[in-house]
């Protein structure tokens, strides 16, 4: 995950997460959110996010929410789904959080944590978890000030097929 938010940084004199709104994610937002990819390290083309959200806005066990500014400019995302695994009862996964480098440290990333965690709890799940590259320490920082712990650390293998 990115260094997604903290503290207001002095100095700045933009909105703050209060007149943020966090709604879910529409087949408009897909140029902006595109964009926000390639800031979390992962380029993307409108396109192929406008296909990804039209299948997540399908699914009833995922969602994509964005952060919207008062100018209407979307300044960030969170996708959570639900995750059923066979050793553990169902929870909910965090697979990506990014909030615009120009707006971050301003509780943006709380407001979007705290609307997955929401969606969560309103689908029953007791569990939240969420995977971050180990060099992301602020990343890692920010998690551990919403209550987060780290739980286990693992290597992820990958095959093209």
């Amino acid at each position: 995950m990115n260094d997604v938010d903290g503290a207001a940084q002095p100095g700045r004199s933009s909105p703050c997460s209060t007149d943020i709104a966090v709604r879910p994610a529409t087949a408009a937002d897909a140029p902006t959110v595109a964009a926000l990819c390639g800031q979390f390290g992962y380029p993307a083309t409108g396109e192929a996010i406008g296909r990804r959200l039209a299948a997540i806005a399908g699914d009833p066990d995922a969602a994509v929410l964005v952060a919207e500014a008062p100018d209407g400019a979307v300044v960030g995302w969170v996708h959570v789904r639900t995750l059923q695994l066979l050793q553990r009862d169902a929870g909910a996964e965090v697979c990506g959080l990014v909030v615009e480098e120009v707006w971050r440290r301003r509780g943006i990333g709380g407001l979007l944590m705290a609307a997955a965690e929401d969606w969560a709890r309103r689908r029953g799940m007791s569990l939240l978890r969420l995977r971050s590259n180990v060099v992301r320490d602020d990343a890692h920082a920010f998690y551990r000030r919403l209550g987060y712990a780290g739980s286990k650390t693992s290597l992820l293998f990958t095959k093209t097929l």
